[in-house]
């Protein structure tokens, strides 16, 4: 069992919800800093006050890029994300384009993560790519987690949490399977207990997507005799 600095460093803290607003952000940021979590993930509108409110806190500010539904171009994904480096964000959430990857259309998965990537690389920002597993079958899972790798991503990561489906065990395991140790693997989407975050652990993820975090690490310290 991970003692809980070593959780609290593979969460990313979600506060993605169309509703949250910035008081949430405010509150995010505070467990944030009192956890040592890896990095707050907000709404792109939001990457300034969350840049300002975890300077020199050791916590990254990440946003998402073609969210929820990976439908923008490549341009617009780009131009995002030019805006959101700007803004301070250090870890990009970004979602592919699932109707291109169904359509067999490989090239503009690609060129878009291609493109996502050398321009956060270029600012020494790192780049999840979201397959939103639960709109894919294995085979389409196994070529997007290809690509993204290929194309220079730093994680593959299983789902938004607005999809069909958050992340499975059985998903984490086979994108560990495909991209093996070139990569990292973020499971996110129905994370809200301990055991869901051991057995996405267990299978793979180097990283985990949460808004369960305070649950989630009070519970380990709750295990771990340390209440």
């Amino acid at each position: 069992m991970p003692t809980v600095p070593e959780l609290a460093a593979m969460i990313d803290h979600a506060v993605l919800k169309p509703t949250q607003t910035e008081r949430d952000v405010v509150d995010a940021c505070t467990l944030a800093r009192r956890e040592h979590i890896a990095s707050v993930c907000v709404k792109p509108f939001y990457v300034p006050v969350t840049a300002r409110l975890l300077k020199d806190s050791g916590v990254l500010t990440s946003t998402v890029i073609g969210f929820p539904h990976g439908g923008q171009s490549p341009e617009v994904k780009v131009t995002t994300a030019t805006t959101a480096l700007h803004d301070g964000a250090s870890e990009l959430d970004m979602v592919i384009n699932i109707g291109a990857l169904i359509d067999k259309d490989y090239q503009t998965i690609e060129r878009e993560v291609a493109l996502v990537v050398g321009l956060a690389h270029a600012s020494e920002a790192t780049v999840k790519v979201i397959l939103e597993t639960g709109y894919l079958d294995d085979a389409q899972k196994a070529i997007a987690a290809q690509i993204a790798a290929a194309s220079g991503a730093d994680f593959v990561k299983t789902s938004t949490g607005f999809g069909p489906e958050g992340a499975t065990v059985e998903d984490v395991r086979l994108l560990r399977q495909v991209v093996g140790d070139r990569v990292g693997v973020k499971a996110a989407g129905g994370i809200r207990t301990l055991d869901d975050a051991l057995a996405m652990i267990g299978a793979g993820a180097s990283r985990l997507g949460t808004s369960s975090t305070a649950e989630i690490l009070a519970e380990l310290r709750r295990r771990r005799g340390e209440v």
